[in-house]
């Protein structure tokens, strides 16, 4: 008779065996290698169908996917991926993506890769190569030029990550975050030279839950740029400059613009930007608002404007009847900032006449130039002040 050890030694190897032929039954996960659709490496050949082609393939598989993309240079023109995508996609990249030469060859789109319509999307690693120099020179040059193309693009795009990633030379924004929801954005380089034209590092516009954190942002531009309706943005542990430092805004430019509210940004290193944290609006009417931004553990080295709101951007002075702006600021805050400021004058709070800034909390400052306290200059602002204040609180 078998006993009772023997079947319970029994049982046990049965469920030990259903479990491992489980495992050996699961689905691996489905990848799509570009080069095996036909792409090349050598930076000339024009991979563009072959990238699409492994989009498709991976966005309609019913398991999750992934396209891999191997060491090398792959010349990309206008690259649409196109969801929606039966399950997540993973766009792993190991290589560079070029653009053309020629930016003409980009055409009036406004994007060199653009995500959207997708949900559940990682894109890690790689390069972005933009060959933006070409096109900053038709800038400088006054012809007439087209409008540039950003390097990588997503709209409506949600549950998005992306890591790792390093673009240069972008024509115009590096990364556009727009109309997306529940987004992190981590550990990305974005490089353009000082004097590059509008080489914004990331721009978010119209979207909800970004988190951007472990990135290194060194443009002609703003590092990061905010555009109006987004909501619940923290950003950490981030290097600016050169670069246009930290902006929401500008904002206000229409009538009926949404609002920027709940953003923060905490441990950010600034060196030799233009603007360290900036909240600019246009002089002009609108039912905008920002609210509810804090801007702390912040260290400023040689920034020109440490702290700025300016509601009196007007560029040519058109457009701006009675130069006041309508966008609502309050409940900003100011917390533990230290450093050094380029200009004489660290702290401008140059607020609208007719909608004043209110709510602005000033605590713990210490921004200096030349070794000597900077000073500060407050229009059109309720706010109050604690803690060490250098400069002096003009509230």
């Amino acid at each position: 008779m078998i006993s009772i050890l023997e079947t319970t030694m029994l049982a046990i190897s049965c469920i030990l065996c259903s479990v491992l032929l489980g495992f050996s039954n699961a689905a691996p996960t489905p990848t799509y290698n570009v080069v095996k659709f036909g792409a090349k490496g050598d930076g000339k050949s024009d991979s563009t169908e072959p990238f699409i082609k492994a989009w498709q393939s991976a966005c309609a598989n019913p398991n999750p996917a992934t396209i891999y993309v191997p060491k090398g240079r792959y010349l990309l023109r206008n690259t649409n991926f196109r969801g929606p995508c039966k399950r997540k996609v993973t766009f792993l990249i190991n290589g560079t993506l070029v653009a053309p030469e020629d930016y003409n060859a980009l055409g009036n789109s406004g994007f060199w890769i653009l995500f959207n319509h997708v949900e559940n999307l990682v894109v890690s690693g790689g390069k972005l190569d933009g060959k933006g120099a070409a096109f900053w020179n038709c800038r400088r040059s006054g012809k007439s030029c087209p409008p540039g193309a950003r390097s990588i693009t997503f709209n409506w795009v949600n549950n998005l990550v992306v890591s790792g990633l390093t673009s240069v030379n972008s024509q115009v924004s590096h990364l556009v975050i727009n109309t997306c929801n529940n987004v992190v954005v981590k550990n990305v380089r974005l490089i353009a030279p000082e004097q590059s034209p509008n080489t914004d590092g990331i721009h978010v516009e119209g979207s909800t839950g970004v988190t951007i954190n472990g990135c290194t942002l060194q443009t002609g531009d703003d590092c990061i740029s905010i555009g109006d309706a987004s909501y619940n943005l923290f950003i950490s542990n981030i290097k600016c400059g050169p670069g246009h430092g930290v902006s929401i805004g500008s904002l206000g430019k229409t009538v009926d613009e949404k609002g920027v509210e709940n953003v923060t940004l905490t441990n950010a290193i600034f060196s030799g930007s233009d603007n360290g944290v900036r909240i600019k609006t246009w002089a002009r009417p609108s039912n905008g608002f920002v609210r509810n931004v804090v801007f702390q553990n912040i260290v400023m080295d040689k920034v020109e404007n440490p702290i700025i709101i300016d509601q009196n951007y007007c560029p040519n002075n058109q457009g701006c009847p009675g130069q006041t702006s309508g966008i609502k600021i309050s409940q900003i805050t100011y917390l533990n900032i230290n450093g050094t400021s380029a200009t004489p004058e660290a702290v401008t709070f140059d607020c609208s006449p007719s909608n004043p800034c209110r709510g602005i909390k000033f605590q713990d400052i210490n921004l200096t130039y030349k070794n000597m306290a900077a000073t500060s200059s407050c229009k059109n602002i309720e706010g109050t002040g604690s803690g060490t204040l250098v400069p002096e609180s003009c509230l």
